[in-house]
C-alpha cells in the first residue's frame, strides 16, 4: 500500500533534544540522552510507522565547532546525513535565542522545524516572535519531546512533506542498532548522570562480551568496559569504596534490562587510554568513523 515515506534527518545544536524525540517517537530508549550537550556521537536510526506514515529517522551528533579529532568526526557524521536524508527537521531548544547561523545554513533546504521545550516556556506569549523568526526557514512546529505533547503535529507535517511510497520495514520494526550498541549507549548516559561535571566527555563505553547463551534461562550476561582519558577520571568513575562504579552500573543495568526484556548481568571496568578523543586508531575501533 502506497503511503508518505522516507528518510527524515534530526540535526539542530548539542542538547537541542534530538534523541530525546528519537526515544520518544519509536516509544524505546535506544539513544543516550543527558543534561549535557554532546551526548550523541554516531548517526542512530529509528523507525517511525503510524497510519500513513513511516518515518526513518536519522539522530545526529550536534552541529558544533570541533575542537578534537572525536569532535571532528562527530560533526562529519551529522553533516553527512544532513545530505542524504529526504527531509531534514532542525530540532530548536526554545530558551535559546534565534539561531542566525543555522538559519542561514538551511535557508533553501526542505526543512521542518520543532521548536522543543516548550513545556519549559511559563509565558506562552514568548514564543510568537521566535516562531515567526523561525517560519522564515519552515514550517514551525512547538513540541514537548520530553512529554510528548506536540508530536502528533509534527509527525502530520513530515506526512505532508515525504514523498509517496511502500514502506521500507515492517511495521514492528523499531531501529537497526544492535543491542550491544544501545547497551553500550545507556552505560555511557549513566556515566554521565552519575558523575556530573566532574568527568568530561572524554569517555566511551566498549561491550566487551555480550552472552546470550542463557538468555531463554533469563539472563544476558554483559561486559562494558568504560574508557576515559586520565587516572584521575579513572578514580572518579570508580569512587570511593566503588561507590561511585557501582550506583553506575546499577542504574545502566535497570535501563538495559527494560531493552532487553530479561535479567541482566552487567559487570563494569573501567581503563585508562591517553589521548583516546585524538587516536585515529581507537576511534575507529570504538565506532566513530566519522561518516
Amino acid at each position: 500500500m502506497s503511503i508518505r515515506t522516507g528518510t527524515v534527518g534530526l540535526v539542530g545544536r548539542p542538547n537541542a533534544g534530538k534523541s530525546t524525540l528519537l526515544n520518544q517517537l519509536v516509544g524505546l530508549r535506544i539513544a543516550a540522552v543527558s543534561a549535557r550537550p554532546q551526548t550523541t556521537r554516531t548517526r542512530i536510526m529509528g523507525v517511525l510507522t503510524r497510519p500513513g506514515l513511516q518515518a526513518v529517522l536519522v539522530d545526529t551528533p550536534g552541529l558544533h565547532g570541533p575542537k578534537s579529532e572525536l569532535n571532528r568526526r562527530m560533526v562529519a557524521t551529522a553533516e553527512a546525513a544532513m545530505n542524504e536524508v529526504d527531509l531534514l527537521c532542525w530540532i530548536v531548544d526554545a530558551e535559546r535565542p534565534y539561531d542566525d547561523e543555522l538559519a542561514a545554513r538551511f535557508a533553501g533546504r526542505k526543512v521542518v522545524i520543532a521548536l522543543n521545550k516548550v513545556d519549559a516556556i511559563k509565558e506562552k506569549a514568548l514564543l510568537l516572535p521566535l516562531i515567526a523568526r523561525y517560519a522564515e526557514t519552515g514550517v514551525v512546529v512547538p513540541i514537548s519531546a520530553l512529554t510528548g505533547d506536540g508530536t502528533d503535529a509534527l509527525c502530520q507535517e513530515w506526512q505532508r512533506a515525504l514523498p509517496e511510497g511502500e514502506a521500507l520495514y515492517p511495521d514492528d520494526f523499531v531501529t537497526d542498532v544492535h543491542e550491544r550498541d544501545i547497551c553500550a549507549e545507556l552505560v555511557r548516559e549513566q556515566v554521565f548522570a552519575a558523575c556530573g561535571q566532574e568527568i568530561p566527555y572524554a569517555v566511551a563505553v566498549e561491550i566487551e562480551q555480550f552472552d546470550e547463551s542463557e538468555r531463554e534461562g533469563g539472563r544476558v550476561t554483559i561486559h562494558a568496559r568504560i574508557i576515559v582519558e586520565k587516572p584521575s577520571q579513572k578514580a572518579i568513575v570508580i569512587g570511593a569504596g566503588g561507590r561511585m562504579i557501582k550506583r553506575i552500573g546499577t542504574q545502566a543495568r535497570k535501563r538495559i534490562e527494560a531493552v532487553l526484556d530479561t535479567h541482566v548481568d552487567l559487570r563494569l571496568f573501567v581503563a585508562v587510554e591517553p589521548d583516546w578523543t585524538s587516536n585515529p586508531r581507537l576511534l575507529r575501533d570504538l565506532g566513530y568513523t566519522g561518516q
